[in-house]
């Protein structure tokens, strides 16, 4: 393609060269740039891509996007823009065809419920006969393809490539997550979405290579508001005058309250021995009764999201109610079938914060004791470990400490800092360091009446100890116990 197209929306200045040059390749990893690459100087919070400019010129690259002077030989096309991310993200859009704008875009944005809300959306939408494209925190789905995620929202020239094999496979609608991270550092630019969700905000994500303050992280999630269409906003949330400043969307939304468009009524948990569900009545722009195999009033707000995105594809009440009940999300409160007398959950609640909600959702159903095994991953926050210990010995009947992901650290130093957070509580609790020894003892000493949830490892299929992953999916182990392995 020529380079002059693909700058067509982005404002620059060609600094050398000239921009009527054939562009073969389009890169931001000096690893990967080839003879005819256009590669992009991205700044990174560990790497600077500027330091390489002389490497990729001598590997081939006919021309650089750059924030800053680079010495390259001349000859070299040299285009210098304001911000090279966001200009990458216009970039890669040409280069791939403009898929975004035909395709139908929903990107969902909030501190939780955006995984659990983009696998309930995909599932409505197929259920009613449209065929999705999901890109996610766990994996990205594009027709039979599943390709494991490593960011929530990818970089911005992994978006597009999606978009555009998702558009060659067949797909008219594609749904995403949007991370603050993603609005901060432009991996969505250029994308008008048809749809843009706020879910919620609550502090989190703070701190070095992060956001700066709670302020930051709420102004960086508000900018899918002045992206979208539509706009579809959680009226229950405190933060949501400031979220919707600026918006220049049409709005709408949802929640419990009795101004909200699109609200649950007559909400109840569900319960019995091996299943936690809810139930309500959604009225307003609809009006019908759901029931969902996720429990916790959060999963009203996730399907209540569902639902009113849904509306705008013409999706039918039955459509809705039969998706509902099929949508699930591995290692979000994803429930497990190992007894008659008991139920055990697996969850991604990874800490203090998530853990909370977690278990003040399952004790809504009144268990007969609630019980919670979890560890800590190493090279990580200390005060993550406390938290977790603190939250976990007051709000569980018995906590089983174990090993998450150790990473470089001694298992026994993770423990023992999670004991302190515990022994703040008068909460009952064991300690065995082998995860599968942990997840036999909590089946093996279930009680009637019991819900045990095994947090921190959800959807993870490893476990990290000194540099090395090993395959280890709870699932698996679950199994294995079951059969007497």
């Amino acid at each position: 393609m020529n380079l002059a197209k693909m700058l067509e929306r982005v404002e620059y200045e060609c600094i050398s060269g000239t921009t009527d040059v054939e562009i073969t390749q389009v890169v931001n990893d000096s690893r990967k740039a080839g003879p005819g690459a256009l590669f992009l100087c991205i700044r990174g919070a560990v790497v600077d891509g500027h330091t390489f400019a002389d490497a990729v010129v001598k590997q081939g690259v006919r021309a650089l996007v750059v924030e800053e002077e680079v010495d390259v030989p001349e000859g070299v096309t040299v285009i210098k823009v304001a911000d090279s991310r966001y200009a990458m993200a216009l970039i890669a859009a040409a280069w791939y065809g403009h898929p975004a704008s035909q395709l139908k875009v929903i990107g969902i944005t909030g501190t939780k419920g955006k995984t659990t809300t983009t696998y309930m959306v995909k599932s409505i939408l197929e259920n009613a006969g449209y065929k999705v494209g999901l890109i996610g925190t766990i994996e990205s789905i594009i027709g039979d393809e599943v390709i494991p995620s490593a960011n929530t929202t990818p970089e911005s020239l992994t978006v597009q490539e999606y978009f555009r094999r998702m558009l060659d496979a067949g797909c008219d609608c594609a749904v995403m997550e949007v991370s603050s991270q993603g609005l901060k550092l432009h991996r969505t630019a250029g994308i008008t979405f048809e749809i843009g969700i706020f879910t919620n905000i609550e502090p989190d994500h703070i701190g070095p290579n992060e956001h700066a303050s709670f302020e930051e992280y709420l102004e960086c999630k508000s900018r899918l508001l002045r992206q979208c269409r539509i706009g579809i906003v959680n009226a229950d949330d405190p933060h949501l005058d400031q979220i919707i400043a600026g918006h220049t969307c049409t709005l709408e939304t949802f929640g419990f309250s009795p101004k909200a468009d699109l609200r649950a009524r007559d909400a109840r948990m569900v319960s019995r021995p091996g299943y936690l569900g809810v139930a309500y009545q959604v009225e307003g722009l609809m009006n019908f009764p759901v029931e969902i195999d996720i429990p916790g009033r959060f999963s009203i707000y996730n399907s209540l999201t569902a639902i009113a995105v849904c509306r705008h594809f013409q999706a039918t009440q039955d459509d809705i109610i039969k998706a509902l009940k099929k949508a699930k999300v591995k290692g979000r409160t994803e429930m497990v079938k190992v007894s008659d007398e008991f139920t055990l959950m697996i969850d991604y609640a990874h800490n203090a914060m998530s853990l909370e909600s977690l278990l003040e959702t399952l004790k809504e159903y009144h268990p007969h004791r609630l019980v919670c095994l979890f560890g800590c991953g190493g090279n990580r926050s200390r005060l993550r470990r406390f938290e977790m210990g603190e939250v976990s010995g007051r709000l569980a009947d018995l906590t089983i400490i174990t090993s998450d992901n150790p990473r470089f650290e001694d298992p026994m130093d993770i423990i023992a800092d999670i004991r302190e957070g515990m022994k703040k509580t008068d909460g009952k609790y064991v300690e065995i360091p082998d995860r599968k020894e942990a997840i036999a003892y909590a089946i093996h000493h279930g009680e009637p009446g019991d819900i045990i949830v095994l947090a921190g490892k959800g959807h993870e299929n490893y476990q990290e100890i000194k540099g090395k992953k090993y395959p280890m999916d709870e699932r698996d182990l679950i199994r294995d116990i079951l059969e007497g392995k």
